[in-house]
């Protein structure tokens, strides 16, 4: 069901240009509305708009923090931790001064700290609504994690929120910038084998440590496919550029004892309205599952590994390979986020496309939980 197969040709091992990579990113970007123009808007050219990072667990540690150093329009300025030992350590690693240092419980000092600008929420999923509210009244921008958050009725505060202090709400999904997502975007949308017929997604691993946060449910909201399942149904609305209208889905514990609050595997399928269908899968039992394939008429293309930090890259069935540059994708989504709220334009990942998500995971639960078929408004 999940396998990822693109044809017999021999792949050819030539890779993409940049001039290709731009035209990619750029034809893509335009196919889809919430894949914007690839195109920086202009903007001063040595401002920077400061960031405080809330939460500063693994995540924030070795992708986001080491992202902001490489961003052209970004600086960390500030932190948010309940930690007083990280809250040193950050301190002197970054050269935090301690006015920008807090904690979850004075957050709202925030506003009369000209220093930041953007507050970027990276906390277990069922704590981004509380620290997302928390900065948009002390008048911050903020880019929340993904999932946005565990209920639809807290993504709907969140936005209510930013809406209400004249603030941008962002969703990090970070493939949304990266090169060769958005080249299947392009080719899917460009009907280059013809009309799009079918999706294969899948995204998961083998999880470790029975006692982390993700396993606990009034934390993370759900298993595997909060955690990483989002990325695949991701896959399947951006190459569509359509929203689901139906699921139906199955999920499995063979572990009662580690998987007592969430799942441990599930599969959905999702219906489109031009008559796509998407077969998708997560898992935190095995690792291996990392992979999205598009079938049209008269060919096939897909990216395996498709979801990961780096390392992303697929093939067509004609035998091309799909090896555009890899990039930092943290830094790309912050950059752009930054450009965003410097022009006042609109951000390509708003809160309400973490809102859609959040809707159709909970209709997928649902129609493990009943197995039913669910329709989607």
């Amino acid at each position: 069901m999940f396998g990822f197969k693109l044809g017999q040709n021999r792949m050819n091992p030539s890779s993409y240009s940049r001039r290709e990579f731009c035209r990619a990113a750029t034809l893509a970007a335009a196919s889809v509305p919430f894949l914007s123009p690839f195109r920086a808007p202009a903007v001063e050219p040595d401002k920077k708009l400061g960031f405080a990072l809330v939460g500063l667990g693994s995540l924030s540690t070795h992708q986001i923090a080491p992202a902001l150093q490489q961003t052209q329009y970004c600086k960390l300025a500030g932190i948010v931790t309940g930690t007083p030992a990280k809250a040193e350590r950050w301190k002197q690693e970054y050269a935090i001064p301690d006015k920008n240092i807090y904690n979850y419980d004075n957050m709202d000092r925030m506003a009369d700290n000209p220093d930041i600008d953007v507050v970027y929420v990276v906390t277990p999923n069922a704590l981004h609504a509380d620290s997302t509210i928390k900065a948009a009244k002390a008048g911050k921008h903020v880019l929340c994690e993904k999932p946005m958050e565990v209920s639809v009725d807290k993504c709907e505060q969140m936005i209510a929120a930013c809406k209400q202090a004249g603030r941008q709400l962002a969703v990090g999904y970070r493939l949304h910038f990266e090169p060769n997502n958005l080249e299947c975007v392009r080719i899917a949308h460009s009907k280059m084998w013809g009309d799009l017929k079918m999706i294969e997604a899948s995204f998961g691993f083998h999880i470790g440590d029975p006692t982390q946060w993700r396993l606990k449910k009034e934390l993370s909201g759900g298993g595997c496919l909060m955690d990483v399942g989002i990325y695949a149904l991701q896959a399947t609305r951006y190459l569509s550029g359509e929203e689901p209208v139906s699921v139906s889905a199955v999920s499995t514990i063979t572990d009662p004892v580690k998987f007592k609050d969430v799942e441990e595997s599930i599969a959905w399928q999702l219906k489109f309205p031009s008559g796509v269908i998407a077969k998708c899968g997560s898992t935190y039992a095995f690792s291996g599952m990392d992979a999205f394939t598009a079938y049209a008429e008269q060919g096939s293309w897909g990216l395996d590994p498709a979801y990961g930090y780096g390392g992303i890259h697929g093939r067509r069935s004609d035998g091309a390979v799909i090896a555009l540059a890899n990039i930092d994708q943290f830094a790309a989504e912050m950059d752009n986020f930054a450009r965003c709220i410097m022009t006042n334009q609109p951000t390509r990942v708003p809160g309400e496309e973490g809102l859609r998500d959040i809707k159709i995971m909970m209709a997928i639960y649902e129609a493990a939980r009943t197995g039913q078929e669910i329709k989607l408004a």
